[in-house]
């Protein structure tokens, strides 16, 4: 049970963040990949079975293991709780934004609809806001309110360029409409702080760095997150964060 395994668990489910994690030093990494492993698993319990049931039943271990680890139990002998252990004790993250981030996902085996800005918003300021705020802090940062805001920000432009794997993943997702999409892209572009101050948390921020091209995309052209092209050629991808992993950005 090691960051190794985090690190893989995170290559395979969650590439976009485990680039920008590689791009920072390895004391960084060894907070975030436990994190980011952590946050994929209660993401995709949802998926793990046709059955809510087996959903709930996923997502309870990650709520019993957060009350043990707060009790100060030894860690459950899991790939990612050893480590997530091991992170909350090293940096006393906050264990009530880690259970907000499997709420939010027991919301979504109860079948909360998504299908407003308003509701989108909020689901992502409770998963990506959270986990930014998370990761932010977890590396020494002191900004909440612009953790949340960027994370959140980050979250709506992530759940825009999901659209084809969540329709095809077969659970009866429609895809938004032309407005929808337009309009939550700007709401996600109204939450992009004016102005960030990276410090210690840079690591961390830089998981939103293809946030606004993709939110300014959605934006003008809505049909690009129908059809599948909104994040853009792979290379403006990967050029654009070596491009600021090079400046000293995030």
């Amino acid at each position: 049970m090691s960051i190794q395994a985090c690190a893989e668990l995170v290559h395979s489910g969650d590439p976009d963040r485990f680039a920008s994690a590689m791009t920072g030093p390895v004391p960084a990494r060894e907070i975030l990949f436990p994190l980011y492993a952590f946050n994929l698993e209660v993401a995709r319990a949802q998926y793990a079975s046709s059955e809510p049931m087996i959903a709930r039943m996923r997502l309870q271990f990650w709520t019993d293991t957060l009350d043990e680890i707060a009790a100060g139990k030894a860690a459950r002998a899991h790939e990612v709780a050893e480590p997530l252990a091991q992170m909350v004790r090293d940096t006393g993250a906050d264990l009530v934004r880690l259970h907000g981030l499997v709420d939010a996902r027991i919301d979504d085996v109860e079948g909360r609809a998504l299908d407003t800005v308003q509701a989108l918003t909020d689901y992502a300021r409770a998963t990506a806001g959270n986990l930014m705020t998370l990761s932010a802090q977890a590396l020494g940062g002191q900004d909440t309110q612009v953790y949340q805001a960027l994370g959140t920000a980050q979250g709506v432009a992530n759940w825009l360029l999901a659209q084809p794997a969540l329709a095809a993943a077969g659970r009866g997702h429609v895809m938004p409409s032309a407005d929808l999409v337009a309009g939550l892209a700007q709401a996600g572009l109204a939450e992009m702080p004016k102005r960030v101050a990276a410090g210690p948390a840079k690591s961390a921020l830089r998981a939103a760095w293809r946030t606004r091209a993709v939110l300014a995309r959605a934006a003008n052209a809505p049909d690009t997150v129908l059809n599948g092209t909104v994040g853009g050629s792979e290379f403006s991808r990967r050029g654009s964060l070596l491009l600021k992993s090079m400046t000293g950005r995030w």
